[in-house]
This record gives C-alpha cells, sequence and structure tokens, in this order.
C-alpha cells in the first residue's frame, strides 16, 4: 500500500466518525515535501562537486537541462507549471523551458542585487553527505530556498485537490458498504481499482433504482466554502454529502428537495439512510462496531 492509499484509509476512516480529516492531508504534505528535500539536497552534492564552474551555471546544467521533466524544471527555477499556464496561456513543453530560463535569470539577478545592497546578509547552506561537504554561497543558498518554498506551494495544492478526489470515491463506496446496499444499486462511473493508474478527473457517483440514477456528489468542505455548495445545487444533484454544512446550506437543500449528509454532525453518516428510503433502495440498518467494519471495508477496497 502507498503512503497516499494509507492517508486516503485514513481520511475516509475520520470522516465517517465526524472527526477532523485535515492534519492527514498536512501530514502527507509534510511527508512528500521531506522527501523532496533530501533526494534536493543529494542532487545538490552531486552536482556541485562534479561542476568545474565556480558560477551560478552548475544550478542550470543539472537542474534545469532539458532531460529533466518541464515540472521539474519549471520547480527548480522557482515556478510551477500552473503559474506558467496563466501567465502565458499554455504550459507545453517549450513554453515552459523557455519560461523556466527566463524566470531563473531574473530571479538571479535579483538575488544579485540583494546582495549587494544587503551587504551585512551572512548566509551559507553546508550539505553534507556522508563524508562529503559541499557549501552553497548566499546566492546559490537563496535560490535553493526559493525552490524549495515553491515546491511545498505546488505540493499544498496539487495534495489537497487530488487527495479530496480520491477520498471521495472511496467514502461512497464505504457508505454503501456499511448499509450492505447491492451492487447493482450503485454505480461508481469511472471508478479505476488499478493503483497503477492516476484519475484526476471528477468522479461521479450514482444510487439507482428501477433503471433510475440518482446522482450523488461529495465535497469535503467546510462552512467557509458556500460556493461549493451552490455548485451542487447547480448541478441537480439529488445527495449532497459533505463534511461541514451550515444550517443555511441545509435549508437549502431540503428546499430543493436535496438529500445531504454533514458529516462532521455526530453520527452524521446516518442520515444516509434517508436518502436510501427516499430513492426506494433496499439496505440494512447500521448497528455494528463502526472501528471494526470500517477497518474491515477498507481492508477490502484497499
Amino acid at each position: 500500500m502507498t503512503l497516499a492509499d494509507q492517508i486516503v484509509r485514513n481520511i475516509v476512516t475520520r470522516v465517517i466518525k465526524s472527526q477532523d480529516y485535515r492534519i492527514e492531508i498536512v501530514n502527507l504534505i509534510n511527508a512528500e515535501f521531506l522527501q523532496f528535500v533530501a533526494d534536493f539536497f543529494k542532487k545538490i552534492v552531486a552536482a556541485k562537486l562534479n561542476s568545474e564552474d565556480i558560477t551560478i551555471d552548475w544550478y542550470k546544467k543539472a537542474f534545469m537541462n532539458e532531460n529533466l521533466s518541464a515540472a521539474d524544471i519549471a520547480i527548480n527555477a522557482g515556478l510551477n507549471k500552473k503559474t506558467i499556464n496563466n501567465m502565458y496561456g499554455s504550459a507545453t513543453r517549450t513554453i515552459v523551458i523557455e519560461a523556466a530560463n527566463e524566470h531563473f535569470e531574473s530571479l538571479y539577478n535579483n538575488i544579485q542585487t540583494l546582495v549587494e545592497i544587503e551587504k551585512e546578509i551572512e548566509l551559507a547552506l553546508t550539505v553534507k553527505l556522508k563524508s562529503v561537504s559541499v557549501e552553497l554561497n548566499v546566492s546559490e543558498s537563496l535560490i535553493v530556498i526559493n525552490t524549495l518554498a515553491v515546491k511545498r506551494s505546488q505540493l499544498r495544492g496539487g495534495l489537497w485537490s487530488a487527495t479530496g478526489k480520491s477520498v471521495e470515491k472511496y467514502l461512497m463506496l464505504v457508505l454503501c458498504k456499511l448499509y450492505q446496499i447491492d451492487k447493482k444499486y450503485y454505480d461508481a462511473e469511472n471508478f479505476v481499482k488499478d493503483k497503477t493508474k492516476k484519475v484526476d478527473r471528477e468522479i461521479d457517483f450514482y444510487l439507482v433504482n428501477n433503471g433510475k440514477k440518482y446522482l450523488c456528489e461529495v465535497k469535503l468542505m467546510g462552512k467557509g466554502n458556500p460556493e461549493s455548495a451552490d455548485a451542487i445545487f447547480a448541478r441537480k444533484s439529488d445527495l449532497f454529502v459533505a463534511d461541514t454544512l451550515s444550517q443555511q446550506n441545509k435549508n437549502q437543500a431540503d428546499e430543493l428537495k436535496v438529500s445531504w449528509i454533514a458529516l462532521r454532525d455526530k453520527d452524521g453518516f446516518r442520515r444516509f439512510e434517508f436518502a436510501l428510503k427516499r430513492f426506494g433502495i433496499p439496505y440494512i440498518k447500521y448497528n455494528g462496531n463502526l472501528d471494526k467494519d470500517l477497518t474491515e471495508i477498507l481492508d477490502e477496497l484497499f
């Protein structure tokens, strides 16, 4: 099981048990970022030792050469592909490389200007790998620090989005299994069980009865994201599952005859039963051991 799979399991468990899940994504961001830092510093040692140049060219040759992926070149230059796409209206490999090189030159010049103005600043990063040690001067250190900052920002945005989408499909499957719903009564479109494939498109989940499909939407949103609820209502969903819903969201759902589940409410997942009754879907009332049943269901799914 991958680290990402374990985090998804942990989030599903916490959400079903009406607990806050955000710490799990923060832990994943920390784990991914720290691993990136360790790998990046190892590469810095190798690149610095292999360089015959005493200028910053060693960094460009090692971390911005065209053998790397466009995403890596952008990050190492202090940008990410999303920013480039917003700036240039495209993120093709050619544009990413051009933008990365242009930005790096600008960044390096800005750092040089800062170093000249703030002459009292003394900064040097020393990276040791076993018995090998390299030292980065102030300009090189600032470039590395900037790269790490950009990488953490990229991870933060990407992992919140990707993890949320992964959790949504499993959350609905767990609810169906807790209430022992036969597979013929639900349809998870595009649900990919092959863990080697990455799916970043929206996953539509339907409850099905007598040929009618009831669209279920899951959004792990907080009270500060009312626009997420508006989007769900605009899609004319039949069931809206959220981490937290304001009373206004609940009232709005009731007025529109949209079934809803606020998982952070005490035993919030049990409102699933109301939706099943409304859609006429056979189920068995849940009265089990939640900890034990969640473990068994997630072991089956993962």
